[in-house]
This record gives C-alpha cells, structure tokens and sequence, in this order.
C-alpha cells in the first residue's frame, strides 16, 4: 500500500499563493469586463433580502464599482492575504468561503433596501478579523503579534470604515469582521483543525465603496 507524503512547507506556500493571485486576476478581469460593459455587472451584487438574487451574495465581492474602487481592495487584500496563504490553499480557501458566505448572509440581512452591494472590502474585513484574532483562539504568541502588526498597519482604516457614510456599506464591513472571527475559531488548532496541516494530502461596500 502505498502512501502519499505531506505537502512540505514550500508547497503549502506556493499553492496558497498561487490562489491568492487567481482570485485578485479573477477580481481584475471581471472589472475589466464591467468597465468594457459600462458597468453593468454592478447589477449583479447583493440585493438585500432578495431571495431572486441571493446568489449576488457570491458574486458581490468580485465585483467593483471602479478600477479606483478595485485597487483600493487590492492593496489590503493582498497584505492581509498574503499572510493567510503561507499556510496553504486550503486554508486561503476555507476562509474566504467562510467570510463571503457568513458575512454574506448577514450584509443580505441588514443593509438597507434598495441598496446594491459590491466589492471586496467585507473580504478585506474577514481577513482583518481572521488575523487579529485566530492568535486568541490557538494561543500563539506569534499569530498574536502577526495580528498586532495587522491592527497597527490596517487598524485606523478599518475602523474609520466601519463608520456609516455615504455610499460605503458598513454592514458589509462589520459582516464580514464576524465571519472572519468565526472562521479564525472554526479554523482554530484548539477547535481539533489543525490549521498547519489544512494543505496537505490530495492535490464590499455599497455603490460606490
């Protein structure tokens, strides 16, 4: 019987990596094309409490209003997702749907009606919150200070972000905080996930944000 080897620690590195770049192309092209379509894939966000279109509730965070509303997601996405990755493609992955599905749900719950919500900052938030607070749930000292660095380089903005104003979906940004604290404990090591382990085996906001 013949038995496949772990992933080594470079192979989790690259493969989570190399989602992460997948899912900012993914973010570029379809902006890409909105533009190229006067934007109209905008319509294609989350609809609240709509239950026709609650598949906006995937599709809202790959979506953006600009290419200046797409960077601005970026830079942090990137950042924040970065040090997610190094543990893995599985890992990248199981957070991400846990924060767009969770944070999903909840901006479909309360964000105002008649608001239409794209973009990747409910995304940005759940990564956030994942990183500032998975270091509580393992008890590591260097996931906590990974978080502190996090909270010193993002914490202002972020929070600036949860402040309602014009044109920017609050909710998306505390929803999606939430899911990410929820994943950071359903991820946790003391939760019997191993989250060192997550690679191995068989290969937001409202118009505009």
């Amino acid at each position: 019987m013949s038995v496949k080897a772990p992933a080594n620690k470079n192979d989790l590195q690259r493969g989570g990596i190399q989602l992460l770049v997948a899912i900012v192309a993914l973010m570029w092209i379809v902006e890409i094309i909105n533009s190229l379509d006067s934007n109209k894939l905008d319509g294609d966000g989350l609809y609240p409490r709509n239950f026709d279109r609650a598949w906006g509730i995937v599709t809202a965070p790959f979506l953006h209003a600009s290419f200046q509303h797409l960077i601005d997601n970026t830079i942090p996405f990137v950042f924040m997702g970065v040090i997610i990755a190094l543990r893995g493609a599985l890992l990248l992955a199981l957070v991400t749907g846990i924060v767009i599905v969770v944070g999903g749900i909840g901006t479909w719950l309360i964000a105002p009606a008649g608001s239409v919500t794209v973009g990747a900052s409910g995304l940005v938030f759940g990564y956030a919150a994942y990183l500032l607070s998975r270091g509580v749930f393992d008890r590591n000292g260097l996931e906590l200070l990974t978080g502190a660095v996090v909270g010193l380089v993002w914490g202002a903005a972020l929070l600036a972000s949860l402040v309602p104003h014009y044109g920017v979906s609050w909710q998306a940004h505390l929803c999606g905080g939430l899911a990410g604290v929820l994943a950071a404990w359903l991820l946790s090591y003391r939760s019997g996930r191993r989250t060192a382990t997550l690679g191995s085996g068989p290969a937001a906001g409202t118009l505009p944000d």
